[in-house]
């Protein structure tokens, strides 16, 4: 199958230059004087707010508001919407007689599952064709633990695996039917966001995330759409393992949360692409263009020798972040060219 993705980095790579996408979502909010709330759940202000990044910060790649309770809310599960906050899932009850409920029940009917369905379609007929479109899914673990208790999902692992293996098919086929729906609405990466698998071991991981992501990674490469696995916090114990699931790319969290790009480029098949990882909240939040430009050139330096390298951010910027850090970072990536 094409690998689109790869054949792009590796085509800048030969230009001495690197693809820039970073995740910044919520500062476009701020931007069209929106909020996350409206922008969640209308998918007219949601494509209006991507619009605006497209225009002013020209990324390689877009992706809609990072949300992890899509799926969850659409199964049913407690969900509050703060107006200023991203949605959130609300511990609840749950056994596992709500599984046999729970197949029964369509998310692609669910009204904000289709809200960014909508979002995709404007962002295909309406952004510029050079700008790759992106969506998020949340990932099979992690839905397990927003369903069940992220207490009681760690638990699972050791005590009640095979429990624990019926909520992550259950949560895989709800994720399946979401990934064809955005794939068919224009979705050209599909990133899966797996931040509660961050805490698992190796064997763990292997089994109740990586397993599971596979049959997502299989689908979208016969769509020839590209997959990216992405876990925040640190996860050097795990980026082997994770790069064995079939997706193009790992989307990694920074330096300062102890993950370290040349390394995990030494450890993984040079044929899975690295996303990352300037720390969203560091200099990008909180410091002037000037240090936010430092750092991004530093990176770059270092992952010189790896062709298979995308700058972008270690997770999806702050709302508050300046719009000046933003450009910082862009004009940093955009300008720099190897010696």
């Amino acid at each position: 199958m094409e690998k689109f993705l790869l054949d792009l980095v590796k085509k800048a790579y030969s230009e001495k230059r690197r693809l820039v996408a970073p995740l910044i979502g919520f500062p476009g909010v701020k931007m069209t004087g929106s909020t996350i709330k409206l922008a969640q759940q209308n998918y007219g202000e949601h494509f209006k707010v991507l619009k605006n990044i497209s225009k002013t910060f020209m990324p390689d790649v877009i992706f809609p508001l990072m949300d992890l309770s899509v799926e969850a809310n659409a199964l049913g599960r407690f969900t509050v919407f703060p107006k200023g906050e991203s949605a959130t899932v609300i511990k609840d009850e749950f056994t596992l007689s709500d599984l046999e409920k729970l197949e029964n029940v369509d998310i692609t009917f669910d009204s904000r599952v289709l809200a960014y369905v909508e979002t995709l379609s404007l962002m295909k007929s309406e952004l510029p064709p050079f700008v790759f479109r992106g969506a998020y899914v949340t990932g099979p673990y992690t839905l397990a633990a927003l369903l069940m208790g992220a207490e009681e999902a760690a638990v699972s692992t050791i005590l009640h695996p095979e429990e624990l293996h019926n909520v992550c098919k259950l949560a895989a086929k709800k994720i399946l039917d979401y990934v064809e729906l955005l794939i068919s609405s224009g979705a050209q990466i599909i990133c899966i966001l797996e931040p509660s698998a961050v805490m698992l071991g190796p064997h763990q991981f292997e089994q109740f995330s990586v397993q599971y992501v596979r049959s997502i990674s299989r689908v979208c490469e016969n769509a020839s759409v590209a997959s990216v696995y992405h876990i925040c916090g640190n996860t050097m114990h795990l980026v082997e393992i994770m790069a064995e699931a079939g997706v193009d790319a790992l989307s990694l969290d920074s330096a300062e949360a102890g993950v370290n790009l040349p390394s995990v480029a030494e450890k993984i098949p040079g044929d899975v692409i690295i996303t990352g990882n300037i720390s969203p909240i560091g200099s990008l939040l909180r410091g002037k263009p000037g240090t936010v430009q430092k750092e991004v050139l530093q990176l770059l330096k270092s992952m010189e020798s790896y062709p298979n390298f995308i700058l972008s951010t270690g997770c999806d910027l702050p709302q508050e972040t300046p719009l000046e850090n933003i450009h910082a970072f862009m004009k940093a990536g955009r300008d720099y060219r190897f010696n």
